[in-house]
């Protein structure tokens, strides 16, 4: 058996983790307190929508949400939210951006998005702590059910990793997509389920487009998990599986085809 196949893989894996930390660094560059300012953003995020929504608005989260902090309901779900569309967005340049690569080198371009979202994963991992400390601090317990997380993580790693192959491969020939993406994030903000629950939507045919959304799964799951402490259903759970497997399988075949005339319009 040929070695080549191993060493190539191996390669890659390094490039990735070199890419990945050089990314993560380039964030807090000349800063005198680093990634520590990875817990200041989410905890002054969070403080603010405590402000807003909790004392301003005096708005309480859903009975069944496992909290009465509004601000703890909105954070958890926009956590994921986020690592999501901040992946994709960046994604969508990455290949142009890295064009001096692509065209000259043997370079993998598919790494590129791969990259982008473990290095995103990173200060995501520190606001999901900031959550956790929070939730627990609030609740006086960790839920055993947090150990979804990672499960719902992964998942979302795939359907988020698909998307931006797609994305990145379209902006290479089209120059408009990273604004229509633009346009496109926005609109699946508001119909993601994050100030709201799914089950609030006004129509039965609402709902279940809504359960067709990965993130609004992903958005539910973490909110069960940290907060209610409920493990999310097997079924939402097989449904996510599906979509982010099958994005992942399409949105890698399409990268992989339009490459191949990367050199030529870069």
């Amino acid at each position: 058996m040929s070695l080549v196949p191993l060493r190539n893989l191996l390669s890659r894996r390094a490039l990735i983790g070199n890419l990945v930390l050089r990314d993560f660094q380039q964030r807090y560059v000349g800063s005198s307190m680093g990634w520590l300012w990875g817990f200041v953003h989410p905890a002054v995020m969070l403080a603010s929508y405590w402000f807003v929504f909790g004392r301003v608005f005096n708005q309480k989260a859903p009975p069944d949400s496992g909290t009465h902090s509004f601000a703890l309901f909105i954070f958890a779900g926009f956590l994921p939210w986020l690592l999501f569309q901040d992946s994709v967005q960046r994604s969508a340049n990455s290949v142009v951006e890295s064009s001096n690569l692509v065209t000259k080198t043997l370079f993998p371009s598919e790494v590129l998005p791969i990259s982008i979202f473990f290095s995103n994963c990173l200060q995501h991992f520190l606001a999901l702590l900031v959550l956790v400390i929070v939730a627990a601090a609030a609740t006086g317990r960790v839920e055993p059910a947090i150990a979804a997380v990672p499960v719902y993580l992964a998942l979302l790693a795939l359907f988020t990793v698909g998307i931006s192959w797609l994305v990145a491969g379209l902006q290479v020939f089209l120059r408009d997509t990273s604004q229509a993406l633009a346009v496109i994030m926005t609109a699946w903000f508001w119909l993601t389920p994050i100030f709201f629950e799914r089950d609030k939507l006004p129509a039965l045919w609402m709902q279940q487009v809504a359960r067709l959304n990965p993130l609004a799964q992903v958005v539910s799951a973490y909110r069960h998990a940290i907060l209610n402490g409920n493990f999310p259903a097997t079924g939402d759970l097989a449904l996510l599986a599906g979509i982010s497997g099958v994005t992942f399988i399409a949105g890698g075949l399409f990268f992989r085809r339009t490459k191949r005339a990367f050199g030529d319009v870069l």
